[in-house]
C-alpha cells in the first residue's frame, strides 16, 4: 500500500492521474474524480522549459495491473485498526455536527417558549439535552452511511469517519448511546408525545433522507420535514399538545430551509455531481432557483397570519416585514442572476434572518401576561378555598 501511495503521487505529479486526496492515517487514496491513463513501462519528461530538468519515473508493473482492473472511482474508505482516542470530545462533536445540532436545539427552545404554558425549567433543561443527544445519534448516522460518498467530496473529505480517526463500531457505539439517553430523556422526563416526535425525526432522517440524497431531488423536501420538527418537539414539550403556534413555526422553518440549501448547494455543484447526490442544483438548477424564491414568499406571508391564529400581536407583521423582503429580494437576485455571488449573499443572509425572525417571535408573543394571571388566579382561587375551610 505504501508502495502505491508513493506511486500514484509520482503518477499525479505527471499528468497520470487527475487529482486525489491522500489520509496518512489510514495509508489510502480518496480519488477526486479520475480518468485513468495507463503510462508506458517508462516515461519520459519531454518539457521544453528551459527550466525544466530531464526526469524519468519507473512504472512497477504490478501498479499497472492495478490500474487496469481499478474502477473509474476507486472505493472511498476502509476502516483502521484502532481508534484515536487523543481528542475523544473533538471527534464526537465533528460526529454530531455540532453546528447544525445547536441549531436543532436552538429551534425547540424557540417552540419551548412560545408555547402558552408555565415555563418549568426542569422540563425545558431535559427537553435541551434529549433533542441535543437525538440530533447527535442521527448526523452519526448519517455520516457512517455516507463515508464512500464523502470522501469524493471535498467539502467532506475531512470527516472523522472519512479519514478514520474513528472506528465505525466506535462510531456506531456512540450513536446507539446518545439516541437510547436522549429518547430516555424525552418520554420519562418530559412527555411521550416529544419521544414520539424525536424518534420519528431519527428514522426519518436516518432511513429516509440519508439513502434519497442519491434517487430523487425530493431528498430537500424530505430534509426540510426534518428540520421542522424540532419546534414541534419544544411545543409539545411545553404544552403537551400541537396548537396552531406550533404548526406555524413548524411550517416557517420547513419554508426557510429552500432558501437556504438551495443557495448554499449551488457553489456546491461539482461536489454534489462527483458523488452521486441527486440535488436541485445539480439535475434541475431553474427549479432550484425557483423553489428557494417561492418560499421566501411563503414566510413573508406566514409572518402575516401569527397574528390572526393569536401567536403575537399585530406589530409583529410590521416589524418583520423588512427583514422578509430583503429575504425576498436576495432570492429573486439568485433566482434571475443565478451567479455564485449572488447564492453565497443568500446563503449568508439565510444564517441571519431566522434567528431574527425567531427574537421577533419571542419579543412579540401574545400569551406573556396570560401566564403570569392564570398562575396568580389559580393561587388566589387556592388560597380563597383555604380561608373559607379555616372559616
Amino acid at each position: 500500500m505504501i508502495k502505491f501511495v508513493h506511486t500514484s503521487r509520482l503518477l499525479c505529479k505527471h499528468g497520470f492521474i487527475a487529482s486525489y486526496n491522500y489520509c496518512p492515517r489510514t495509508n489510502y487514496i480518496f480519488e477526486k474524480h479520475v480518468n485513468f491513463a495507463i503510462p508506458p513501462a517508462r516515461c519520459v519528461n519531454q518539457s521544453k522549459s528551459k527550466a525544466a530538468v530531464a526526469t524519468s519515473i519507473e512504472i512497477d508493473p504490478q501498479l499497472v495491473k492495478q490500474l487496469e482492473l481499478k474502477p473509474s472511482v476507486l472505493p472511498g474508505w476502509r476502516p483502521t485498526p484502532s481508534t484515536d482516542r487523543s481528542n475523544l470530545i473533538q471527534h464526537y462533536m465533528k460526529l454530531s455536527k455540532i453546528r447544525l445540532t445547536a441549531l436543532v436545539v436552538v429551534t425547540s427552545m424557540a417552540g419551548y417558549t412560545m408555547a402558552p404554558s408555565p415555563f418549568d425549567w426542569t422540563t425545558f433543561t431535559l427537553c435541551v439535552a434529549g433533542t441535543g443527544l437525538m440530533s447527535c445519534a442521527a448526523n452519526t448516522v448519517n455520516q457512517f452511511h455516507e463515508v464512500p460518498f464523502d470522501s469524493q467530496m471535498s467539502r467532506t473529505k475531512h470527516r472523522i469517519l472519512v479519514c478514520g480517526r474513528l472506528t465505525p463500531l466506535h462510531a456506531m457505539t456512540f450513536a446507539a448511546v446518545s439516541s437510547t439517553l436522549g429518547l430516555g430523556i424525552l418520554n420519562y422526563g418530559v412527555n411521550g408525545l416529544t419521544a414520539f416526535l424525536g424518534l420519528s425525526n431519527l428514522l426519518l432522517y436516518t432511513a429516509i433522507y440519508t439513502p434519497l440524497k442519491r434517487i430523487s431531488i425530493l431528498n430537500t423536501w424530505v430534509g426540510s420535514i426534518v428540520g421542522a420538527i424540532p419546534p414541534l418537539m419544544g411545543w409539545a414539550a411545553c404544552a403537551n399538545s400541537l396548537g396552531p403556534g406550533a404548526w406555524l413555526m413548524s411550517a416557517l422553518l420547513y419554508s426557510w430551509q429552500f432558501p437556504h440549501f438551495n443557495a448554499l448547494s449551488w457553489n456546491l455543484r461539482p461536489d454534489y455531481s462527483r458523488a452521486g447526490y441527486r440535488m436541485m442544483a445539480v439535475t434541475n438548477p431553474g427549479l432550484c432557483r425557483r423553489v428557494a424564491l417561492r418560499h421566501t414568499l411563503a414566510i413573508t406571508g406566514m409572518c402575516a397570519l401569527a397574528p390572526i391564529l393569536d401567536i403575537t400581536k399585530w406589530w409583529f407583521v410590521f416589524s418583520s416585514a423588512p427583514i422578509n423582503l430583503y429575504f425576498v429580494y436576495l432570492a429573486y437576485k439568485f433566482y434571475s442572476d443565478s451567479s455564485s455571488a449572488s447564492s453565497r449573499k443568500l446563503f449568508r443572509y439565510s444564517l441571519i434572518h431566522l434567528p431574527l425572525l425567531m427574537m421577533m417571535f419571542l419579543i412579540s408573543k401574545k400569551r406573556w401576561g396570560n401566564v403570569v394571571t392564570n398562575e396568580n388566579s389559580e393561587s388566589n382561587i387556592e388560597s380563597n378555598i383555604l380561608n373559607v375551610n379555616r372559616k
